[in-house]
């Protein structure tokens, strides 16, 4: 039988079988591999898998070829990767200016988790009711500096019905996949775009502003035929030790474009003559944000694997 993972326990996965609907808690036997990676978890929410039934429920005993995935450093063990979802058709990133405060730079590392896959992307500044004049300035600087590399921004607040009818528009007949730092509203976000109220949420502490893990696992939703939703645990930092830097350069879509006309192939766009990039900050079309982020991404690659490197030393 063939179904789709609609929820990770780390240990079990629910599977919902896609001729019968009939929902299985399966568990694997065996080594599954995602080429050379390691993963924490081999199986992933949104995996096409085959299932063969047995006493306690069903074993996974194939997963499907993948269209996509999204893999992240693993937060507990940073040698390995975890896999958060696949085979999704969009991301929607949700983030906030305001409770808990704006971390600009968790933006350009959530991209560079979907990017790969040219997986589309829309933010979403949550909170806009708690908005100042000042607030609002910000939003519509970093709204321009996304939108004119190709990503949808949008503003809404959970609690006005009218400024989630495009995200609304945008689910249909897509599966999307939703994520975020923790405390930004996510849960509540959802409850508001799909109706759910069984779904838990977590408000924020009032002294800290810093909200709770309220989603545990990643788990798929069933909005209507053809239209899904993975809710996804929230995230306190991306890391990408996994990557090499001209992974991190070509991931960053608009230096990948205007990288041709680098004086030099395997220009990295820090200190080599002629780069296209530095010479777009000077022109500004290229965001000076987005360059720093890229940066930082850089340094702390680069720290993490030296200290690898030398460990032993």
């Amino acid at each position: 039988m063939v179904g789709t993972v609609i929820k990770s326990t780390g240990s079990w996965y629910i599977v919902r079988m896609d001729d019968t609907q009939e929902i299985m808690s399966c568990r694997i036997i065996g080594k599954f591999r995602l080429g050379k990676l390691k993963l924490t978890n081999p199986v992933a929410v949104g995996d096409k898998v085959v299932v063969e039934k047995d006493v306690e429920g069903g074993i996974i005993k194939e997963i499907k070829e993948r269209s996509n995935y999204v893999v992240r450093q693993s937060p507990r063990k940073k040698h390995q990767l975890h896999l958060i979802a696949s085979n999704i058709d969009q991301a929607y990133l949700l983030i906030t200016i305001k409770s808990p405060n704006l971390k600009q730079g968790f933006i350009d590392r959530y991209i560079l988790m979907t990017e790969p896959y040219n997986i589309p992307v829309e933010i979403i500044f949550n909170k806009s009711d708690l908005l100042n004049e000042k607030d609002l300035g910000l939003y519509e600087y970093l709204k321009s500096i996304y939108i004119s590399i190709g990503y949808g921004v949008h503003l809404v607040s959970s609690f006005k019905p009218e400024s989630l009818i495009e995200l609304k528009e945008k689910l249909k007949n897509k599966i999307t996949l939703v994520g975020g730092q923790s405390g930004v509203g996510k849960s509540t976000f959802i409850n508001a775009i799909v109706g759910n109220e069984e779904l838990q949420t977590t408000e924020i502490s009032d002294y800290s502003g810093k909200g709770q893990h309220t989603t545990t696992f990643a788990e798929m939703f069933e909005i209507s035929a053809n239209t899904h939703l993975i809710d996804t645990p929230g995230i306190k930092t991306l890391s990408y030790n996994h990557l090499e830097p001209m992974d991190v350069a070509h991931n960053f879509k608009e230096f990948f474009k205007a990288s041709s006309n680098c004086k030099f192939a395997d220009c990295s766009h820090r200190n080599e003559p002629q780069c296209a990039i530095k010479e777009g900050m000077e022109k500004g079309t290229i965001s000076e944000l987005r360059y720093f982020n890229y940066i930082a991404i850089l340094e702390e690659i680069e720290s993490q694997n030296y200290w690898e490197r030398n460990s032993d030393l």
